[in-house]
């Protein structure tokens, strides 16, 4: 059997967007469903967009996701040579053509068909010049471009997609295009092609914003006498609006170094993303690398566009809440050991790191992982709402310091008493600790609830979280003890 060649080829004007990102993921899973090979390949024939930083956030990007490639990176300029040969056979072969039209004649003969409601199309006027014609031109020093000659057929120009099945035009519809402009320099159209020929590319999957390139491109296989790979169009990606997500409508919150900064697990985002136009035919949503592989297949990609639920100015989801959700699963459920290791980066970003963690504190460290990871959305949280556990500059949230500690400022005498009963316990244990707050409560004849949440608002500054006693034993007497102690700097700071 011949062996299974994708191609993820993005073009380096600006950052990896979801779309692409998700289109990377498609070829990959299916490379490695195959057992084939991906090969990633920067088309950067527009040099004037094309810039190194973009060419370093692709390859970013990839890496985090975890999306490796077998071959390249190539750079489509380097074979810009291999290019003007194929378009300089199609010449030589009378597949194509030298054009002399201006700007300004084709721009008439557009106007003229417009207001005569006519098709808009090129009129061929330069497809039948004779040789002497074409060379009277270029003695004259006349501009040209090459144009592809679409044969003149009866019956439809068609391929089979994968995912959306038989796609035919007729060959009357289809215009003869420009393979290489008037500068020497190759359309993509005819780069994507000839690069796809080299690197014995057998399946193609893209958005379906390239089907109209698509049927060009069969014409351009057949006139290089090369197979035609199996095509697969996937799903657009559209906002709640429908309108296709891009770089310029959205900025960064479709870029995928906004989910990196944000603190996504990679694998969780590519998660989600294989879900924006892909189902496994039920309703599992969960996948590993390994379950993901073997479950994906081309005929399983949906054939209707996907929608990213991004609602923007939302202050839980700053994103996708299904991307969100996905992330808290992935929290809450790896192996904590892979946890901590991501969370250090992010303590380490942050100047909470402490190379304890990694030594003598390691126990210590995964537990309070475990312990406080429920409730976290993503890993950032873990430097933001969990910053108490790693530092005592930490800062208490609005609606705890009001409903918990400034509505009772009895509290401010409350939680130092219960410090020094804490430091007086034989055993600083979850029983014992819980046994002294309940005592208290009665003894000021209140309910528990005052005094632990109290006592969660000034030893964590949150609202909610793990046991108060489970929070007691991993922090530990000493730090419990003068965080209660030094209540009054809520008070003071309310004031």
């Amino acid at each position: 059997m011949t062996e299974t060649r994708l191609r993820f080829p993005p073009s380096p004007t600006g950052y990896l967007h979801i779309g692409g990102a998700r289109t990377a993921l498609f070829n990959w899973l299916y490379a490695k469903k195959t057992g084939g090979k991906l090969i990633l390949r920067i088309e950067d024939t527009d040099t004037e967009r094309s810039t190194q930083d973009s060419i370093q956030g692709i390859l970013d990007g990839l890496n985090w996701l975890g999306i490796d490639w077998d071959e390249g990176p190539y750079f489509q300029t380097e074979f810009s040579t291999d290019h003007l040969a194929a378009a300089n056979q199609m010449l030589a072969e009378g597949k194509a053509y030298k054009c002399f039209c201006t700007k300004e004649e084709l721009e008439a003969r557009k106007e003229a068909a417009m207001a005569a409601k006519q098709e808009m199309g090129y009129n061929g006027a330069c497809r039948n010049l004779t040789p002497e014609q074409v060379a009277e031109k270029e003695s004259a020093g006349l501009p040209f471009v090459i144009r592809f000659k679409v044969p003149e057929r009866n019956g439809m120009l068609g391929y089979d997609d994968k995912v959306l099945g038989r796609i035919e035009h007729s060959y009357n519809e289809v215009d003869d295009f420009v393979i290489v402009r008037s500068n020497g320099k190759p359309l993509y159209l005819l780069c994507n092609v000839v690069d796809d020929i080299r690197d014995r590319i057998t399946h193609v999957l893209r958005g379906q914003d390239h089907m109209t390139n698509t049927t060009r491109q069969v014409l351009l296989y057949e006139a290089l006498g090369a197979p035609m790979p199996v095509f697969a169009h996937m799903p657009l990606t559209l906002d709640l609006k429908k309108a296709k997500i891009s770089k310029r409508s959205h900025g960064e919150i479709v870029a995928v170094h906004f989910y990196k900064e944000h603190g996504f697990i990679p694998w969780a985002f590519c998660n989600f993303l294989v879900l924006l136009g892909w189902s496994p035919g039920d309703d599992t949503e969960i996948f590993s690398r390994e379950e993901l592989i073997e479950a994906f297949t081309l005929e399983r990609i949906n054939k209707s566009n996907s929608i990213f639920n991004y609602r923007k100015g939302d202050e839980k989801f700053f994103t996708d809440p299904k991307a969100i959700a996905i992330n808290e699963q992935y929290l809450r459920t790896m192996d904590i050991g892979e946890i901590g290791d991501m969370v250090q980066k992010v303590l380490e970003k942050e100047g909470l790191w402490n190379a304890a963690y990694a030594g003598e504190k390691k126990e210590w460290y995964l537990h309070t992982l475990a312990l406080i990871r429920d409730r976290f959305h993503t890993l950032n949280d873990f430097a933001t709402l969990g910053r108490a556990y790693f530092a005592d500059d930490f800062q208490v949230e609005q609606k705890p310091l009001e409903k918990n500690l400034l509505k009772f400022p009895d509290l401010k005498e409350w939680l130092p008493l219960l410090a020094d009963r804490y430091q007086a316990l034989e055993q600083f244990t979850t029983e014992e600790t819980e046994r002294v707050a309940k005592e208290l409560a009665e003894e000021k004849e209140v309910k528990p609830g005052v005094i632990v949440n109290g006592m969660r608002t000034v030893v964590t500054g949150q609202l909610a979280g793990p046991s108060m006693y489970d929070i007691l034993m991993t922090l530990g007497r000493d730090k419990v003890v003068q965080r209660l102690r030094n209540v009054n700097r809520f008070f003071q700071q309310a004031d």
